[in-house]
Formats: C-alpha cells, structure tokens, sequence
C-alpha cells in the first residue's frame, strides 16, 4: 500500500504541471533526492502533509485564475495525489517527559490545484517516528471542522451505531496515519492541528528525540518568494533533579527556561522556504553511577481508576566502562514459509550481525524452527571466533523458509538447553510472523517453569508483521523478565531485532525488587516481574496503589559479578505532570496482554474507558471523526428547531467511522497459509469502484489515444470491405477486453 500511495503522489505531482501561475511562475515537479530516486516509496511523507485525491484530471486547475487547459480523456486509476502548498507559518511544540514525547504540529494548507468550482477529497497524513501513536487531528475549513475522536466498541450508548463507517483512514504504514476530508472546495485553506505521542531513544546517558519535519520543495506556495513563519517550541522534563544539558539540535534554539530536571527552548524565524531536515534534538543528564527516583500523583476526577499513581524510573548513567552481565543465549528463529524472501534475508543478515557482536566468553546456539526444528548444536558453544563462522555458514545452509509454525516445542528446547546453572543471564531470543493455537497453554508452561529459579530465562521476542499475536509475544516478555517489540513494517526487521538485541546483551542489573508492601494496602506495578535494566536506556515502570506511600523506596537487584545492589529512592510529586498520559500506552498495552490471557470482559471494558479517558488507541476502541456544519448547527441554535430528543444527532453533525487500527491478535488462518506479513493490505481503490474503473480501462485506454477527427478522417477514405473488415477487427478486440475484465475481475472470487 506504501508503494502504491508513493506512485500515486507521483502522478499527481506530474498532473500538478497542468497548473498554471503566470508567464514566470509555472509549477514544476521538482525531481526525488538522489538517494531516493529509485525506490519505489521515494515520495512518502517525511513531515506533516495534505493531498488531494484527484479521480478526474479535469478538475486540476488554478482556482483563483483559471487557464486553458488541454482536454483530457478517462479518470486517474488509482487516484493520483497532489501535494497541496502550505502557506502562512507552521509551529512545532514538543513536551518531552522522561521517555515519552508528545508532538503539535499546526499548519496551513491551501488546495491551490483544484478549480475554484470543483472539489474533491483530501488526505492529512502524519508520519511519526517509530513507536508513535497517533493522538489526535483538527481540521477547520470554511465553515465546517473535522476532529477525531475515539469510540467504545461496546458502549450502546457511545453513538456508534449512529455512525457512518468510511475505509478511508488508517495507518499506511505502521509510524505513518492518514485520515481522509470529505469534499473540499477548490481553493480553500485547511487549518490543521496534528497531535501525537513517540519514544525517545537514549544510549550511553544520551536521550534523542526525532520528528519528521523535512517538506518537500514542492509544498513551498508557488509565485513570488513570500515570507513564511516557522515557530519551534521544546520543553525536557527530565524530572531528576540533575541539570540537563543540550547535545545537539538540528535548528537553531535559544534557551528560555532552565530549573532542576528540565529546559525549554525555542526556535522563531522567517524564512524563504521550509524547514529541509527533521526537527532532532538530544540532551543528557550525568549520572556516573546508577541512579533514580519514584513520582507520585493522585488520581484526578474523572479516572476510572481512583487508587492513585505512581512511577518508578532507574537510569543506569554513563555505564561506558562498567561490566555488563555474561550471555547464554539461544536464538529461536521461525523460518516457516511465510518467512520466505526479503524477510528471511534480513533475519539472516540480523542474526549473522548479533553473533559478530557476542563476547567470547558468551555461549550461543540457535534453533530453527517451522513444523520441525533444526539444531546448530545440541549444546551451548562458546562464542569463538570459529564458532561464530560455523554458525554463519549454518544459517546460510538452513535458513530456508517453508514449513508451518510450531513455537512451543523449540522454546522447550531452549529451555532445556538453558537448565544448567552458569553465572550469566540466560537469554533466549524469539523471531516469528506467526500465530498459533497453543499460546495460552505456551505461556502456562512458561510461568510454571521459570517460577521459584532466582535467574530464570529471560526471553526477548519480535513479532513481524499483523498476523502474529503481538500480545503472546509481550506476555511471553513480561513472565520472563524480558523485553518486547513489534516489527509491524517489514523493512524494520533487521534494524529492530538489532535494537533488541543490544538491549538483551547490556544488562547491568537484573532481578530488581521494590521494597513498598509493608506499607501500602494495595500496590500494582506494570509489567509485575520488572524487566532488567540495560546500559542503553532507562528502565520506567508506572503502577497504582492505595496507602501511604513511603517516604524512601529501597529498589534491590544483582550486579554482573553476582554482587547485592541496593538503591534508596527519593519520593516527590508530580509537579504539572501528566502521569497519566505519559504511561497510557504502556500499561494500555500490559492489560490488553493481560486481558487476552485471560479472557477476561470486565478487564476490557477498563481498558476501553482508559482508552477514552487518555486518546490512546486500543484493540477495543475505535476512531471516529465529527464532522460539524456551523452555519446549519447556528441555524438550529436560533431557537427555530424543535427540542431535540435524547439520542438524536445535532442538525450539521455526522460520524465518520474510520476502519479498526489495533494491530488485532494474530491471524491463524494466515499462518496456516503462509501468508507473507503485509500480504492482506488493503487497496488505495474502493472495492465498489473496481469493476466500474476496470472496465473503464479496457475500453478507454485505446481511444484515449485517438483523436476523434482523425478517426472520421479515417473512416471517409476507407472503401467498403476495408470497413467491413475494420468492423469486425473492432468488435473482436472489444469482445476480448470484455472477457478479460470478467476473468480479471468476476471469474477470481475477488470481491
């Protein structure tokens, strides 16, 4: 679908030449960066953008001059996508709060390329760095506004049913949402508020923050080199108490605030055209030893869940020289057929990388598996470098994708290959794109097997693509100590089993407990077994309790060298800090696991009230758009109407639907297929349109070509068995292209 958006904003930016702004200002399709020349997702978003959705090119035009345009013939299949200029200022606000970020981009955008009597639909689309969640998005034109909100799939009284469902909308990629306008008059301006939420990455004591900021050349407005307002606006929270100190940032900022934990800057300029690189930012607060603290804030009002809140972060400071814990680890690697390809190449490639990076004092084996599996030992081997080529040269010979899916039984034997007793972590690293029916009773032998050992198996997974049950992979994580991550995007295989990887080999402190229950009368922390803590970033738990919370929390673990550790932790209050939402998708995502476990309705109705009451989405909320006239909801505030009756939408409003976004819980049918993840993506065409627009193409790709003159003029001069014979030529081809459309389109069981 990525692919297909791309061709599409191609297209359009080659229609767009059909615009005209004077003698000196054509508009033309300025050429993709070098680098990107030629992939096929060369023209993706790499800021906040609107396109109009053009179905017929006659409607491309200037709308404030219109200019003869040549006629064309037939309509754009698929739709082709203009990018639309953006005119006046655009203000970028970040709020960083320990590891969360959230985002507000706010903008103004013109439809300079549809004739002022036309309209068509438009598409905002958002693209976020990895592990964003889309908040939220504001639109004003003329008189109507568009805002998205989220909807209760259970709740009978949420006005859901009242709603009308739209396919347009979504994610086109997994970090990249795009919602659809209805129906925009040629030359309007569409103010636009955008709103999301992302991680910021930390290594070595350093945190990075990056927002996709980097417009096109051809979002500049066309004609004379106007003056445009471009406003950054950038507050750290660090909430340590320690000085922060900027790294580096791409544009140019001027400090305005600084207090203990936290800075703000900002960035106010005019300029000539917009920002060409993304808006990056890091900063660092120096620690040399390990270090942390514990925030707490009561629950507000209208949280569902009134016990109130705290939040435990440990940072393990610039850790650079400090010993980190000896690896035992076995790679468990699903290589069934729908692996097959690109994805089994990156696997490879990922795998080949990590075993480079192993000690040699580390121990490793792997296992391949679909229905069977496949040994490089029956034992640990110690990570040499002989070893490693072995390993290499293994993967090369048998890392060929086939076969259906089976994870309990390699996990079994990673386990067992893990039993004996060594002075390290034992780690066992999982990679699969699939589902199966036993991970219910997987994760039961999980628990059971790793309960009452002091250091039990951690095991790290990746799940690849939507047909895998992301939420078995995190449960499997949280029983185990572990961490989890979710490739969504096939192309971010390797770099994210990478990622996991660094994490999984730089743990410093491991078995960590908080010593707080002799005190509190309810206490909950998620996840419940605390992950270890790594050297490339911190480790943030949130949690809930009822009681009076201590006045210092004593946090033990155990060192590399098997050493006690033991850490006092201050207590202070949030001050203006959204806890709540800072944490919603983290603990969002830890009960959702926790209620497909265990079936539990009563725990997914909370999450969907937690889901509502933060804007975070959930497998069991959908988002919808409100759409308000104000000029027909003015009129019916006039006192004209009749009072309106409970349940009855307001006169000028309506619902759109949008299609469910949650990731879902895996696709066992897919997996028995051996579907390839991305597989099922849907088209950028409507289902109803396809037969319309195929048969279309059959009939109008030819004489799309032809000049109707020069047909008439071809046809005076043609004597009668020249006519005859050009009749039936005619009616054979038409008669092909007819059986071709229902063999394509009728004959497949496509819908």
């Amino acid at each position: 679908m990525a692919e297909e958006f791309s061709k599409s904003v191609e297209e359009g930016i080659k229609l767009s030449k059909r615009i005209y702004f004077g003698n000196d200002r054509a508009v033309t399709a300025p050429k993709p960066p070098p680098t990107m020349s030629k992939t096929n997702t060369a023209f993706l978003p790499t800021s906040p953008m609107v396109y109009a959705v053009i179905h017929d090119p006659k409607i491309v035009d200037n709308p404030d001059v219109p200019s003869y345009q040549p006629h064309v013939h037939g309509r754009c299949d698929p739709p082709a996508l203009i990018p639309l200029q953006m005119i006046n200022g655009v203000d970028l606000r970040v709020d960083a709060w320990l590891d969360t970020a959230f985002v507000e981009v706010s903008g103004c955008w013109r439809l300079h390329c549809v004739s002022g009597s036309r309209s068509c639909d438009c598409i905002v689309v958002v693209p976020m760095s990895s592990q964003g969640s889309i908040l939220g998005v504001e639109v004003s034109v003329h008189r109507k506004s568009y805002s998205t909100q989220l909807v209760d799939m259970e709740d009978k009284t949420g006005g859901k049913d009242n709603a009308t469902k739209t396919h347009d909308g979504g994610f086109l990629k997994s970090n990249i949402f795009t919602l659809t306008i209805p129906q925009i008059d040629g030359g309007s301006n569409l103010s636009i508020k955008l709103s999301w939420s992302q991680k910021i990455t930390c290594c070595n004591d350093v945190s990075s923050l990056n927002v996709p900021f980097t417009f096109p050349d051809f979002v500049n407005p066309a004609g004379k080199r106007m003056g445009k307002k471009e406003k950054i606006q950038i507050n750290v929270n660090a909430v340590t108490g320690s000085d922060v100190k900027c790294k580096t940032a791409s544009h140019p900022m001027k400090e305005v605030r600084r207090s203990a934990g936290s800075i703000g800057f900002s960035h106010d300029t005019d300029l000539l055209s917009w920002s060409k690189c993304d808006f990056s930012f890091s900063y660092s607060v120096s620690s040399s030893q390990i270090n942390g603290g514990v925030i707490l804030e009561s629950a507000s009002v209208d949280d569902i869940d009134q016990r109130e809140m705290f939040c435990m972060y440990l940072s393990p400071g610039n850790l650079q020289s400090r010993k980190v814990f000896r690896k035992d680890i076995v790679f468990v690697i699903d290589i069934s057929g729908s692996m097959r390809g690109k994805l089994i190449d990156d696997t490879k490639n990922a795998l080949s990388a990590a075993l480079s990076k192993l000690d040699p004092d580390d121990s490793f084996s792997i296992i391949a598996f679909n229905g069977e599996i496949y040994q490089f030992s029956t034992s640990m081997e110690l990570a040499s470098k002989d070893a490693v080529e072995r390993a290499v040269e293994w993967i090369g010979i048998n890392f060929v994708a086939g076969g259906d899916t089976n994870i309990l039984h390699p996990l079994n034997t990673a386990l067992e290959m893990l039993s004996d007793g060594r002075r390290s972590v034992p780690i066992i690293f999982l990679v699969t794109d699939g589902t199966v029916e036993d991970e219910r009773e997987t994760c039961d032998m999980i628990n059971k097997k790793i309960r009452g050992e002091s250091i039990f198996p951690r095991i790290y997974t990746l799940g690849i693509g939507s047909f895998c049950n992301q939420y078995f992979l995190k449960m499997l994580a949280m029983i185990s100590r572990g961490q989890h991550v979710a490739a969504l995007d096939v192309d971010l295989v390797e770099l994210q089993m990478l990622k996991l990887f660094d994490k999984a080999a730089s743990v410093v402190l491991a078995n960590i407990t908080m010593d707080v229950f002799d005190d509190l009368d309810e206490f909950e922390v998620y996840p419940s077994q605390i992950p270890d803590l790594s050297s490339n970033g911190p480790l943030i738990l949130p949690g809930r309790f009822r009681g009076n919370f201590p006045e210092v929390v004593k946090v033990k673990g155990v060192l590399p060298d098997f050493s006690n550790f033991v850490i006092d932790l201050k207590i202070q209050n949030a001050k203006d800090m959204p806890l709540e939402r800072v944490f919603a998708r983290e603990q969002i995502e830890y009960l959702t696991a926790q209620a497909w476990l265990t079936n539990n309705k009563q725990l997914e109705h909370k999450i969907a009230k937690l889901s509502l009451q933060t804007g975070f989405l959930s497998e069991y909320t959908r988002m919808s758009v409100l759409e308000v006239d104000h000029l027909k909801t003015a009129k019916q505030s006039d006192g004209t109407k009749a009072s309106k009756k409970k349940g009855e939408k307001d006169q000028g409003q309506r619902t759109l639907l949008l299609p469910k976004l949650g990731i879902g819980f895996g696709n066992l049918a897919a997996t028995a297929e051996n579907t390839p993840p991305g597989g099922d993506e849907p088209s950028l065409n409507d289902s109803a349109e396809m037969f319309v627009k195929a048969a279309t193409h059959c009939c109008g790709s030819c004489l799309n070509h032809c000049c109707c003159m020069c047909c008439i003029q071809v046809c005076t001069k043609m004597n009668n068995q020249c006519a005859t014979v050009f009749s039936q030529l005619c009616i054979g081809l038409g008669c092909y292209s007819c059986l071709t459309c229902c063999s394509e389109m009728c004959c497949t069981g496509d819908e």
